[in-house]
């Protein structure tokens, strides 16, 4: 598994949360909480349509995301759980499933210097995508 197959589960989490915050801002413009939104024409009556429509879309758009999140966690999970070293298995679930930075990971696993890690990681990767290029 690359690092850009690992990498989709934030990305979908960083695009969820954008969404999310979309969808506030939508949901408070038909509360009267705010008056305006970008993207949306000043026309109140048009506003309104608009708002409904796009919120019915973002929470569709919102929800197949969540399915495909769950999807790349049980993906990610299962390549982790082929992994043999314990420690590269802690540092992978840290970085991809709990999207922790390398110096949180650094704590979590008794190091102070988030290079070690980071070092690890990459090493780990490079090999494995050298196995699979081989193969």
């Amino acid at each position: 598994m690359t690092k850009k197959e690992l990498s989709q589960l934030y990305d979908l989490n960083r695009e969820i949360e954008q969404q999310q915050n979309r969808l506030g801002e939508l949901e408070s413009v038909l509360q009267g909480k705010s008056v305006r939104v970008a993207g949306i024409p000043l026309s109140l009556d048009k506003e309104v349509s608009g708002c409904k429509s796009e919120i019915l879309d973002l929470k569709e758009l919102i929800s197949l995301n969540m399915e495909k999140c769950w999807h790349e966690i049980k993906k990610i999970n299962r390549f982790i759980d082929s992994v043999e070293d314990s420690k590269m298995r802690q540092i992978l679930r840290l970085r991809y499933i709990n999207g922790l930075t390398w110096q949180q990971i650094a704590f979590s696993i008794g190091e102070f210097d988030e290079s070690y890690p980071r070092q690890k990681h990459n090493t780990f990767l490079k090999a494995t995508e050298n196995l699979e290029n081989n193969c």
